[in-house]
């Protein structure tokens, strides 16, 4: 891996590649630097090279990583599953939520997020693969969440979010993708004011941006592999042992 800089450089090359390959202008598509388990160092690196939106999976290691770049304009993005015993410190200090998947989460973000805030901004993650172990709403019980969700004060529903399982079959990709998208643009015609598709990662964004993801979480591409474990200990060397991201 090059430095975070010149990463950052050629993710953002990949990303104008494919959606000028669609069809598309390169500034429809905007980049989430996923940085779960990496240290709040490289997260500094990529703000001094022009990124300001990070996601992170691990609600109490962001709060960690808040504390130490408060000093910095970082818009923080919730990439990971949320329990609800977690909602108060999401409602209180991130910017977005990717992972909405039931309307009992929706409702205790609404009535949490601090007044003095903009609406926390949401999306609904759906299961588009149809595996147990993920997490998200059913394909065929989105509509019925959205339009619940879009009613709640103090949160924004901004689209749609999925995490496909992975496979190097680019058709299925496509596919996965197109499901997503046929959801989102159904839910568009009914009049929710929906602009947001979070779709497509390290290993298939182009397939993503092909089927009009507006938004690609990138961590691996950017960052490297990832720490173990997404322990929310100092960050401080030595790391544990590398594992793959699938971000």
């Amino acid at each position: 891996m090059g430095s975070i800089t010149d990463n950052l450089q050629a993710v953002r090359g990949r990303i104008s590649s494919a959606a000028r390959a669609a069809s598309r202008e390169p500034g429809a598509v905007s980049l989430l630097a996923v940085s779960k388990t990496h240290a709040p160092a490289l997260i500094r690196e990529a703000h001094a090279a022009g990124q300001r939106a990070f996601g992170e999976n691990y609600v109490q290691e962001a709060e960690e990583k808040m504390a130490q770049l408060a000093h910095l304009p970082l818009e923080w993005h919730l990439v990971g599953p949320l329990q609800s015993n977690k909602t108060r410190v999401v409602a209180e200090r991130f910017q977005w939520v990717h992972t909405v998947d039931r309307e009992k989460i929706a409702r205790r973000l609404s009535e949490q997020r601090p007044p003095g805030l903009a609406p926390l901004e949401v999306l609904l993650q759906v299961n588009v693969s149809g595996e147990d172990s993920k997490s998200g709403v059913a394909p065929r019980e989105a509509p019925a969440l959205a339009r619940a969700v879009a009613m709640l004060p103090r949160l924004r529903l901004r689209g749609l979010m999925a995490v496909p399982e992975p496979t190097t079959d680019a058709q299925l990709q496509r596919a996965r993708f197109r499901e997503l998208r046929g959801i989102f643009e159904s839910l568009r015609r009914e009049g929710l004011a929906l602009d947001t598709l979070s779709m497509g990662m390290s290993d298939d964004m182009e397939a993503a941006i092909a089927e009009g993801s507006t938004m690609v979480r990138i961590g691996t591409a950017i960052f490297g592999q990832r720490r173990a474990g997404g322990s929310s200990a100092p960050f401080d060397p030595p790391a544990p042992p590398l594992v793959k991201d699938a971000a």
